[in-house]
C-alpha cells in the first residue's frame, strides 16, 4: 500500500475531521441539514463537487502557465442536485466567470479543454450530469 495522504476520523454527531498529513490541514465535514445532519460544514457529496471545480481550475492554471497565459482570479459557483433511490448526486453544475482577461477563441479553447480533462471530472460516474457554463469577457 502507498503512504496514506489523509487520516480521517469520526467525531460524532455525523461529523468528521480529514488532516492532510503532509501539512496538517483540516477538513471538517457535516451531515447536510436534508440528511440528519447540522449543515455546520460542507458534507462529504459538497466537497465531491468542490473537488470538481478546484480540480478544473488546478488544471487549467497548469495549461495556462505552459502557455504563458496570464489567469487572473476567476470566480466559481458549483450547484449540486441530489437525487434519490439511492441518495447520490444526480447533477453538478458549474458557473465559471473568467470575466477578469480577455480571451483569444484559441486561448479560451485551450482552457477549456484543460478545464474538461482534469482528474475529478475523469473519475465521476457517467451517471452523474456534469454542466458547465462559461462566462468570458467580451
Amino acid at each position: 500500500m502507498h503512504n496514506a495522504m489523509a487520516a480521517i476520523s469520526y467525531e460524532g454527531d455525523l461529523r468528521t475531521a480529514a488532516q492532510h498529513i503532509a501539512s496538517g490541514t483540516v477538513i471538517h465535514t457535516d451531515a447536510p441539514i436534508d440528511n440528519k445532519g447540522k449543515g455546520q460544514s460542507f458534507s462529504p457529496t459538497d466537497l465531491l463537487c468542490v473537488s470538481w471545480a478546484s480540480c478544473q481550475l488546478t488544471i487549467m492554471g497548469i495549461k495556462a502557465e505552459e502557455a504563458g497565459l496570464e489567469v487572473p482570479s476567476i470566480k466559481v459557483k458549483v450547484y449540486k442536485t441530489m437525487a434519490n433511490k439511492p441518495r447520490r448526486i444526480g447533477a453538478i453544475a458549474m458557473e465559471i466567470d473568467m470575466r477578469g482577461k480577455y480571451y483569444s477563441p484559441e486561448e479560451k479553447q485551450l482552457l477549456e479543454s484543460a478545464a474538461h480533462g482534469c482528474p475529478v471530472c475523469r473519475s465521476l460516474s457517467p451517471d452523474i450530469q456534469l454542466k458547465t457554463h462559461w462566462i468570458w469577457a467580451s
